[in-house]
């Protein structure tokens, strides 16, 4: 009898076991943070309109990014390196493989952040285009940008866009044990960028993503929308000329003009209803 749903079941705990303690000191922190730098006067993260929609993303993205993130990798080493078995999948991947894994572990998390982050700035640009917006629409339909709107994404934005970079870094040979130190910081640096933040960081504005920096890229298309599409390294927008930071300014208004609705049943219905 297979035990695979078993072993979903106890995926999926793990994830929201670590989820949790992270949830509750983003919390703390940006609380105490956004308490002192506002971006925008308001209500607090925790009055937020569609609150419960954002906490059930929060929960539900690792759960789906884990598990499909996993599959590609599998499929990957079937159809790539025709490697099939349970534990020859586990040993291909345990430590990476090939040139990339050779290197030390710092080089290769500086080497997968750098990578995948160009790599998603094209993906973010595309998903802004044609018929690609509907699904990253979702992610833009928060009128109160708060740390907590990090993780709406519709999970198609999702599998074409950070699941699929993952896979592919890992599948070329970077070791998984990168994650480690990876992973905390991509965590809390998306939720920093989401956060109801005024700082720009000075003149270190063109070197990380910031708060001002991401809030830009939320506004209207007429204010920047289109613009600043880097997740981690402005380099990327400044280079390919994307880049908006308007001195002596801040962003005021959130959201797309779409009819998006506010549940998560129907923000992920949306996409296939138009």
């Amino acid at each position: 009898m297979s035990t695979l749903p078993f072993e979903v079941i106890e995926m999926v705990g793990q994830t929201m076991a670590k989820i949790l303690p992270v949830t509750i000191a983003l919390a703390l922190v940006f609380t105490v943070l956004s308490h002192f730098w506002a971006c925008n006067p308001g209500k607090p993260w925790w009055r937020k309109r569609e609150l419960v929609t954002d906490v059930c993303y929060w929960f539900f993205v690792p759960v789906f990014a884990r598990i499909f993130r996993i599959g590609l990798m599998v499929l990957g080493a079937a159809v790539l390196f025709d490697i099939h078995d349970a534990d020859a999948l586990i040993a291909f991947y345990d430590n990476g493989h090939g040139p990339l894994a050779q290197l030390p572990l710092w080089i290769q998390a500086v080497l997968f952040v750098v990578a995948s982050d160009f790599m998603l700035y094209w993906l973010h640009r595309m998903f802004h285009r044609g018929g690609f917006w509907k699904y990253h629409a979702i992610h833009h339909s928060s009128a109160d940008l708060e740390w907590i709107s990090a993780a709406r994404f519709h999970p198609v934005n999702l599998l074409i866009g950070t699941i699929l970079v993952d896979a592919i870094l890992l599948m070329a040979g970077i070791s998984p044990n990168i994650m480690l130190w990876v992973g905390p910081f991509t965590t809390f640096h998306s939720a920093f960028v989401h956060a109801n933040l005024n700082w720009t960081l000075g003149p270190f504005k063109y070197v990380l993503a910031t708060p001002v920096f991401h809030r830009w890229h939320h506004t209207s298309l007429e204010e920047g929308g289109n613009s600043n599409f880097a997740g981690t390294f402005p380099l990327w927008d400044i280079l390919f000329g994307t880049f908006r930071m308007p001195e002596n300014r801040l962003p005021d208004d959130y959201g797309v003009s779409d009819q998006i609705p506010t549940a998560i049943g129907g923000q992920l219905a949306y996409p296939f209803r138009q």
